[in-house]
């Protein structure tokens, strides 16, 4: 496959949140309409392939990839929030980090019984909070068809937390 666009734009930022840290920034792929939209037609097509019936963005880059596909292939666009967010009825699913926990949570709504759902966020790099995600989904009796991200940081292992599921890479480092 030939490179993308969206990975000669991608720039490392070293020492970033923390010393030792060399951050993948993905804004110079936001700010290229042409890179932007051939992240979203790649990632339409796994998608498609899939058969979603509803896509769910985690917060909060995934809700800038999910958006474009969702309206594209005319599906319903659901929400993981990060704790405290959302104002409806919810469930939360806790899950750990490096260092400590975080919790996200979902609308008791935000999927029906039965739906096939499609996942999507920037990047992947441990794969917690795309496990998170899968548990809440699964809690309302939803499955999760497939993963897509943009980025994957494959010597973070994220896949050994997802196993089973089917993961949609455009890029790896």
């Amino acid at each position: 496959m030939a490179t993308l666009l969206a990975e000669s734009l991608i720039r490392d930022v070293p020492d970033f949140p923390k010393p030792g840290i060399i951050f993948k920034d993905i804004h110079p792929v936001l700010q290229s309409p042409q890179a932007f939209h051939e992240v979203v037609e790649l990632l339409k097509e796994d998608v498609k392939s899939k058969g979603a019936d509803v896509i769910v963005g985690i917060e909060s880059r995934g809700f800038i990839f999910g958006v474009p596909l969702a309206l594209d292939l005319d599906l319903p666009f659901a929400l993981t929030r990060k704790i405290g967010k959302l104002p409806y009825e919810k469930i939360t699913e806790e899950y750990s980090l490096e260092y400590g926990t975080n919790t996200i949570e979902m609308h008791v709504d935000a999927i029906s019984p039965g739906q096939r759902v499609y996942v999507v966020d920037d990047l992947l790099a441990t794969g917690g909070t795309a496990a998170a995600a899968a548990k809440l989904i699964e809690r309302l009796n939803g499955t999760v068809c497939g993963f897509g991200f943009m980025v994957e940081l494959e010597f973070l292992g994220g896949r050994k937390n997802l196993p089973g599921y089917d993961i949609h890479s455009l890029i790896t480092y």
